[in-house]
């Protein structure tokens, strides 16, 4: 029997896979989430989304997409890794995740027949079918010099009223830099968002979130307050360092026959993670401080 069907739960509360039933929307995540869905029914173009690692950007994305499944006049596509050697194999995996079969007669078409695909495919859907074509590209800091240069021409294709590609850029703060060094792509973005990390409160409620939605329905609070503001004080309010200490700390319960997570067994686990060399530096540094 799995650890947390011992503890009273239908489904693993802490989870790291980026489940959007699980995503606890903070104030931070539902603006972005809000002004994004607006951007995109406006048909606005570029939103960019940055963040550091693990503060939820991959998660809201899964948010999103759960979003435009309901929407019928809605084409969204996903791309997870941007790492491409060059352009042509960038634009050759566009073709492919929009699902464009034919391109040109030859068995290997040329960029400019690509160009010319993903040209045709966008005026199919946005005019000829009035659909939102929706791009969604995760871990945008790995995108190329040359694909930011693809995406911003895409960019360039609309009619009198809207553009016909919006494209959706989620990635690490590095992406900042890259984007501030194309002048014509930086002012093309319709909506700029950084995530920061949960405040104390904020993380206090995803634990709880989380853990209704795996179905718990015991009274007793698992997480005593000192535990809680141990995970604070070490995860620094980042989600998944919250969500992989509380996943420990659950297990720990189980393998201890505890019934709710305190302060001493917290500092256990956070004084062994620190002894084994695997603590991140910053919380190291605010752990021997206090």
């Amino acid at each position: 029997m799995s650890y947390y069907k011992v503890l009273g739960f239908d489904k693993e509360p802490f989870s790291t896979s980026p489940d959007p039933d699980f995503f606890y929307l903070s104030k931070e995540h539902e603006t972005a989430l809000t002004n994004i869905l607006i951007e995109l029914r406006l048909k606005r173009g570029l939103s960019v989304i940055l963040g550091d690692v693990g503060t939820g950007k991959t998660t809201l994305s899964r948010k999103l997409i759960q979003e435009l499944k309901e929407r019928e006049d809605f084409v969204f596509h996903i791309i997870l890794d941007p790492s491409f050697e060059n352009e042509y194999y960038f634009l050759t995996s566009l073709v492919k995740n929009c699902g464009i079969e034919h391109v040109s007669n030859s068995t290997t078409p040329s960029i400019l027949e690509l160009r010319e695909a993903l040209k045709r495919f966008l005026f199919q859907k946005g005019v000829n079918e009035n659909k939102t074509v929706v791009l969604i590209v995760d871990e945008s800091q790995k995108l190329s010099e040359s694909s930011l240069e693809i995406l911003r021409v895409l960019l360039n294709y609309e009619t009198n009223e809207f553009k016909l590609l919006q494209l959706i850029l989620l990635g690490q703060l590095e992406l900042h830099s890259k984007i501030m060094n194309i002048a014509n792509f930086f002012d093309r973005i319709s909506f700029k968002y950084t995530l920061n990390p949960l405040d104390f409160e904020e993380g206090k409620e995803m634990i709880e979130f989380r853990i209704r939605q795996a179905g718990y329905k015991a009274n007793i609070h698992l997480f005593l307050d000192d535990a809680l503001k141990e995970i604070y004080q070490y995860s620094r309010g980042y989600p998944r360092q919250i969500t992989m200490l509380c996943h420990r700390a659950l297990k720990s319960l189980v393998l201890k026959n505890k019934f709710v997570v305190d302060r001493e067994l917290m500092r256990e686990l956070i004084d062994e993670e620190i002894k084994l060399g695997w603590a991140n530096k910053s919380s190291f540094l605010e752990n021997a401080a206090n």
